[in-house]
C-alpha cells in the first residue's frame, strides 16, 4: 500500500472509532466498533489499572486503541514535559498530565479531526490545565528542537508507513539525555508474507509492525542509545483464531509459524546528553580550540 493511501485509511478509521465512541460504544481496533466495555481481545483489553482511569472521563477509556500502557512505564516526573504521537481521545495524555504535576506539560499529537475534538472535551472534563493537544503527523512534529523530555506512543508507530522520519522528528524534539518511551506491536523472527499480513491485521488493523532487530536498527540511524525492546503481551495463533479462520486460514498449517512471534512490546531509547561536538567543544578538544 502506497503510504498516502496508508494514512487516508488510518485517518479514516481512527476518525469513525471517534465518531462511535460519541455514541457510547467501545472503539475498535479492528474496525467499526464494540458493545460498551468489551474491546478486540486479548490486544486492548486490561490494560490500565482501575485506579488509573476511575477519575478519567468515560469518553477517554472508550477510545483507547492502544496495545500498551506506556504512561506506566515510562518514569515520568513532576515538572517534564511529554509528548504523546498519536494521542487520540488522549487517555495517555490525561494519564501523563497526573504524572507531571502542574510544573509540567503533556502534549497529545493527532491527525485526526475526530479524535481531537474528542480528546480536547476529554480534556475539558477532566478539568487539565497542563495538557495540550495539537494537529499534525508525527512524522512531521509541530515542536521546535529539544522541547521535550519524554516522548510515549500506544501502538501508533507501527501504522506509520515511514518509521525512518518518525524517529528522526523524536530524536530530534527530545531534549539531550531525553526518553523515548513508547509501547508498539513488533515480530519476532521470520514469518510466511501471507501469514504475516493475515495476523498485523488482526494485531494492529493495518499495521507494519517492524521485526524487533529491524526496530533496534531504525531507532540507532536515528541517534538513540540506550534501547532496549521488553515484550509485554505475546499473542498466540489461539488468540487469532477466528480473524484467521475467517480469512480462510487452517490454523492446523500455520500454526507453528506464527505463535508467539506477534507481540505488543515497550519500547526505550535516550537521546545522547549531548552531541558529540558539543562535548568536544565543552572538554576544550575541538580542532579550533
Amino acid at each position: 500500500m502506497e503510504k498516502t493511501d496508508i494514512k487516508s485509511v488510518v485517518r479514516e478509521r481512527y476518525a469513525q472509532a471517534a465518531l462511535n465512541v460519541s455514541t457510547g460504544a467501545k472503539a475498535s481496533c479492528c474496525g467499526g466498533s464494540r458493545d460498551k466495555g468489551q474491546s478486540c481481545d486479548p490486544i486492548t483489553s486490561n490494560l490500565y489499572e482501575a485506579g488509573q482511569t476511575s477519575e478519567l472521563p468515560e469518553a477517554a477509556v472508550l477510545a483507547s486503541l492502544g496495545c500498551g500502557n506506556p504512561t506506566a512505564l515510562a518514569e515520568l516526573k513532576p515538572g517534564e514535559v511529554v509528548l504523546d504521537l498519536g494521542s487520540g481521545g488522549g487517555i495517555d495524555v490525561l494519564l501523563s498530565a497526573k504524572r507531571v504535576g502542574p510544573t509540567g506539560k503533556a502534549y497529545g499529537l493527532d491527525m485526526t479531526d475526530e479524535m481531537l475534538a474528542l480528546a480536547n472535551e476529554n480534556k475539558r472534563k477532566a478539568g487539565a490545565q497542563n495538557v495540550e493537544f495539537l494537529k499534525g503527523e508525527i512524522e512531521h512534529i509541530p515542536l521546535p528542537d529539544n522541547s521535550v523530555d519524554v516522548i510515549i506512543s500506544n501502538c501508533v508507530i507501527n501504522l506509520a508507513a515511514d518509521k525512518d522520519r518518525v524517529l528522526r522528528e523524536a530524536f530530534r524534539v527530545l531534549k539531550p539525555g531525553g526518553r523515548f518511551a513508547v509501547s508498539d506491536v513488533v515480530t519476532r523472527g521470520a514469518v510466511p508474507s501471507e501469514i504475516r499480513d493475515s495476523m498485523l491485521l488482526w494485531v494492529g488493523c493495518i499495521a507494519g509492525a517492524l521485526e524487533e532487530n529491524d526496530y533496534r536498527a531504525k531507532l540507532a540511524a536515528a541517534g538513540f542509545q540506550n534501547i532496549d525492546i521488553e515484550p509485554t503481551r505475546i499473542y498466540r495463533v489461539e488468540d487469532a483464531k477466528g480473524f484467521l479462520e475467517d480469512k480462510g486460514i487452517d490454523l492446523r498449517v500455520v500454526g507453528p509459524q506464527v505463535d508467539g512471534k506477534f507481540m505488543s512490546a515497550f519500547i526505550r531509547g535516550t537521546k545522547p546528553a549531548a552531541e558529540p561536538a558539543a562535548a568536544e567543544a565543552k572538554a576544550g578538544r575541538t580542532c579550533c580550540a
